[in-house]
């Protein structure tokens, strides 16, 4: 029975892996290895997220111009995509782009959102309220870090503004990487996080 339920799981493997072939994974830049992670995790400050009084995604300009006809979102998606065409105004004309948090592969741009990792609004509670404008932008439009991740629209709607003790990306696989791109992001940006939110990114790195 054991060699059996090897096979099967050796089988699915290699099953996921065909289907991948030739589809890049999104992979923003700058994630942590685990042990940074959660060295970055115990350094931050653990507080009760503020309200969400004068927030407006207008107050974290998004997508601003990153050079030659491309904005942030395009950037993304060349970088997150294979086999991406783009027209003189860089917006995709084809390309394949596979979304990490449900295991979907999509033709068209218009299917793919580009995810904050941690959404504005968790921002705005968790620091970024007395942020200036250009902190805000630069925050919302950040190609550096872990921030920014090419997804599957629908799946990202349901995130909403969401935090890791509200919603996990449907693959339970990829939430050791989500949280290790949460995390760097709230340590990069100086933002809290509330117990709950703590607890949560904990169980997942215990996924690594």
């Amino acid at each position: 029975m054991a060699g059996s339920r090897t096979f099967t799981v050796l089988l699915a493997a290699a099953v996921v892996t065909a289907g991948l072939t030739g589809t890049a994974l999104a992979t923003p830049p700058g994630i942590p290895s685990e042990t940074t992670a959660r060295s970055e995790l115990a350094a931050l400050t653990v507080k009760a997220d503020g309200s969400l009084t004068g927030y407006s995604r207008d107050k974290f300009p998004h997508w601003i111009d990153q050079g030659g006809s491309c904005n942030t979102r395009e950037v993304v998606l060349k970088r997150d995509g294979t086999n991406v065409v783009t027209g003189s105004d860089c917006a995709p004309t084809s390309g394949r782009w596979y979304s990490p948090y449900d295991g979907a592969t999509w033709t068209a741009a218009s299917d793919v959102d580009i995810d904050h990792v941690v959404p504005l609004a968790d921002a705005w509670r968790t620091g970024a309220s007395s942020w200036t404008t250009a902190q805000r932008q630069a925050y919302a439009n950040d190609l550096s870090d872990p921030q920014l991740i090419a997804v599957t629209d629908n799946v990202n709607q349901e995130k909403g503004d969401a935090s890791p003790d509200e919603w996990k990306p449907p693959l339970t696989s990829y939430w050791c990487t989500y949280a290790e791109m949460w995390i760097a992001v709230k340590y990069r940006w100086k933002l809290t996080v509330n117990s709950a939110e703590k607890a949560a990114l904990t169980d997942m790195l215990d996924r690594c």
